[in-house]
């Protein structure tokens, strides 16, 4: 079984662009997408075009505006938190796996 792995097992099973999602189900994973939007949630699911199912999602999201006046850039970043969220694959940029879940001792 995978939790019986060692890092070094796991990384030499990664072959394949797609091996990394696949190790990764049910893994936290950092999602970088166009717009300036950034996730980072535990992977449910995913298919061949990188739409994915994430669930417990934080979504964060940088928004850069030049004010008028002083022509001074201000970055504002906005956080939310969802449940369960669809990402289509054709706005992902980025996939990082963040952090495996801890696993019981048997």
């Amino acid at each position: 079984a995978r939790e019986n792995m060692s890092k070094t097992e796991r990384t030499s099973s990664i072959e394949k662009p797609f091996d990394i999602l696949r190790l990764s189900l049910d893994e936290i994973v950092f999602v970088k997408l166009r717009g300036a939007r950034e996730l980072r949630g535990r992977l449910h699911a995913y298919d061949q075009h990188l739409n994915m199912v994430l669930g417990d999602v934080e979504e964060i999201l940088t928004i850069t505006e030049t004010e008028d006046e002083t022509d001074e850039r201000v970055v504002k970043i906005e956080q939310r938190k969802m449940e369960l969220l669809y990402v289509r694959g054709d706005v992902v940029i980025l996939v990082s796996v963040q952090g495996r879940r801890k696993r019981n001792a048997a």
